[in-house]
C-alpha cells in the first residue's frame, strides 16, 4: 500500500470514530434518554452484556479505573436506570442490574446501532460484505491488542 493510501486511510479511520461518536450523542440527545451520556450508554452495554456482574468485572471490561466507574453507576443509580445490589455474603462487592428504563434505554440505543450497521452493508454484495467484516476484524483485533499490552504495562 502507498504511503498517500496509508494517509488516507488514517484520515478515515480517525473521521469515522469522531463521526459515530458524534452522531450517537445527537441521537441520544435526540431520543427519549437525552438525559443519559454516551459514556453512561457504555456503562448500561457493560452492565447488560453479561448479567451478574460485580463493580470490578465492569471496571475491567470498560477498561477504566473502579473509582471513575463508581461515579459513573452512582449517577445511573439516581437517574434510576441501574440498581446496585450488595452481595450478602460479602457486602464489599455490588452486583449491578439494569431497571426496565435502562433496558428501555439500550434498546433505543440499539436501534442506533441497527441502523449504522444496515446502512454500512447497503448495495454490498456477500462477498464485499464478507471482506468489510473481515477488514473490520483486523482493525478490532489490532485495538483489542494494543490495549491488552497496555494493561500488562501498567
Amino acid at each position: 500500500m502507498k504511503e498517500e493510501e496509508k494517509k488516507i486511510m488514517n484520515q478515515m479511520l480517525v473521521g469515522l470514530f469522531n463521526n459515530i461518536l458524534t452522531i450517537e450523542e445527537r441521537a441520544l440527545k435526540a431520543g427519549n434518554h437525552g438525559i443519559l451520556s454516551i459514556s453512561e450508554v457504555h456503562v448500561l452495554e457493560a452492565i447488560a452484556s453479561e448479567g451478574d456482574l460485580t463493580m470490578a468485572m465492569i471496571a475491567e471490561k470498560l477498561s477504566v479505573t473502579p473509582g471513575s466507574l463508581t461515579v459513573s453507576v452512582n449517577t445511573l443509580v439516581k437517574k434510576g436506570y441501574v440498581l446496585r445490589k450488595k452481595d450478602p455474603k460479602d457486602r464489599r462487592i455490588a452486583h449491578l442490574h439494569l431497571t426496565s428504563l435502562g433496558n428501555e434505554a439500550l434498546k433505543e440505543h440499539d436501534l442506533f446501532h441497527k441502523a449504522m450497521i444496515d446502512y454500512a452493508l447497503t448495495d454490498l454484495s456477500e462477498e464485499e460484505s464478507k471482506i468489510f467484516v473481515k477488514a473490520l476484524q483486523k482493525v478490532t483485533n489490532y485495538f483489542s491488542k494494543k490495549l491488552s499490552e497496555e494493561k500488562e504495562n501498567l
